[in-house]
């Protein structure tokens, strides 16, 4: 079918549109319009696609609509932000589900045409099947361990990688027969079986803390998958998309890598977590004492201090204590005291969890630093307060060399003049290592759920 030159202006117009909005997301500031413009590129997308298409019953697709916008919009307006990373693993494995099922469609209606396939249209439909299937199923253990219906601890079992490598040989076999050879529909049913096989035993050896890492790569397996699925469909804006969303998923897993101190490749491989969950440093140190605080101790050292730094962790997000944090942190604002928000890049359970949900208490982004930003200011801090962090402020990963967290870049929160940790007990974090900073001299330990910790504090504050 030849495509009028006013669609594909219109095709270029939505990419734009795509793209300004895709660089837009960059910044909480522009974030909001970036949406929007993205949005508004897609719906153009969609609106040219079934003017020009072989519709053949606009009735399905206005009904399919219509469901998808209303089970979507309720989601997204009920789900709470502490659940923010399970809706984003669904959403991408929405996406992978989506272009399977294309992939899937194309393939029952190429065999049931009389010409049949061609290599580039069987090479198309086995690639988005693959792609589709691992991210689907990937994507769906990724929710499960994050909601807690999956074990959110690293499943491993023996010669794991070497049975996945096995199954993912076994399946570019599948694919090269059926590009050569693509009428036979019980293998096409079985290489989407193992397919999604292959997503569950890659998503599974990994722990739930380590979650932001794989909901970035799974975000980049769902472009892929849209930009296969451009492909089978010879859609341009769909290649497009998919291609940007793609390789914006991997340079963020290669971010988030790095701030973790791993290689890609172990993600890609599934290796990724599973000797930190049975790795534990802690060595003979004998009894340790931890000084304990209370909240009056907490708010007449924070009333008095000059700057104050807070280290926002997942165990702010379970206890969505945001807007109490934001609470205290204009109380002591008005009271002339430097407050900032140091963010690790992996803090949480997916890429800018602390950023969102600090976002919803209305804090002004240009109070939260990044791991460079931030470090230097510690030294001259007079407090940093960290709120349900372990690992990304535990000092082993400088000077421990056996620890699985050795060398992964840490916020040097123990260099503070004094340091408050709010946590409910003294549990290890997912690397299953101790922590000296609870058990330095300038440490106070604030054993408490952080909302309830953080309204102590507030209390004794509104009457110094």
């Amino acid at each position: 079918m030849d495509v009028p030159i006013y669609s594909l202006v219109l095709y270029l117009v939505a990419a734009v549109l795509f793209i300004i909005g895709l660089m837009r997301l960059s910044s909480p500031a522009t974030a909001r319009t970036g949406n929007i413009m993205a949005a508004t590129g897609m719906l153009i997308a969609v609106v040219i696609t079934l003017l020009l298409s072989e519709v053949l019953n606009y009735t399905m697709i206005l009904v399919g609509i219509a469901i998808g916008g209303i089970i979507g919009g309720v989601a997204a307006r009920a789900v709470r932000m502490t659940a923010m990373p399970q809706m984003v693993g669904i959403y991408n494995g929405l996406g992978g589900g989506a272009s399977l099922l294309i992939a899937a469609a194309e393939f029952f209606r190429y065999y049931n045409l009389d010409g049949g396939f061609d290599v580039q249209n069987a090479a198309t439909i086995m690639v988005t099947v693959l792609i589709g299937a691992v991210t689907f199923s990937g994507s769906m253990i990724a929710f499960g361990k994050l909601q807690g219906f999956v074990e959110s601890k690293p499943i491993t079992y023996p010669f794991q990688n070497i049975f996945n490598l096995v199954i993912f040989l076994a399946i570019l076999a599948a694919i090269i027969y059926l590009i050569v050879a693509p009428e036979s529909i019980p293998l096409f049913i079985g290489l989407i079986v193992v397919a999604l096989v292959l997503g569950v035993l890659l998503v599974i050896p990994i722990g739930a803390a380590d979650m932001p890492v794989v909901i970035s790569l799974l975000n980049s397996y769902s472009g892929l998958a849209a930009a296969a699925a451009g492909f089978v469909l010879g859609n341009m804006f769909l290649i497009i998309s998919g291609a940007l969303v793609g390789a914006s998923g991997f340079i963020l897993t290669r971010i988030m890598c790095r701030a973790m101190n791993r290689s890609l490749t172990n993600v890609i491989f599934g290796a990724f977590g599973a000797a930190a969950a049975s790795s534990a440093v802690g060595g003979d140190e004998g009894e340790r004492v931890v000084r304990e605080t209370s909240g009056e101790e907490v708010a007449t050292l924070l009333g008095y201090s000059k700057r104050v730094i807070i280290v926002p962790g997942y165990g702010l997000a379970v206890a969505q204590a945001q807007h109490q944090v934001a609470e205290l942190a204009d109380m002591l604002e008005a009271r002339g005291v430097d407050v900032k928000y140091a963010i690790h890049p992996v803090a949480g359970r997916m890429p800018g969890h602390m950023n969102v949900l600090l976002a919803e208490a209305n804090i002004p982004y240009d109070k939260l630093y990044d791991l460079d930003e931030i470090n230097n200011e510690f030294e001259r801090a007079d407090v940093a307060v960290i709120v349900g962090a372990n690992d990304v402020v535990n000092p082993v990963a400088r000077n421990v060399q056996d620890s699985p967290i050795y060398g992964m870049p840490i916020l040097n929160a123990d260099k503070a003049q004094s340091v408050i940790v709010i946590k409910r007990s003294l549990s290890p974090g997912f690397a299953g290592i101790d922590n000296p900073l609870f058990y330095m001299d300038k440490t106070m330990m604030f054993f408490r759920d952080a909302k309830q910790a953080f309204l102590e504090i507030i209390d004794e504050v509104k009457h110094m």
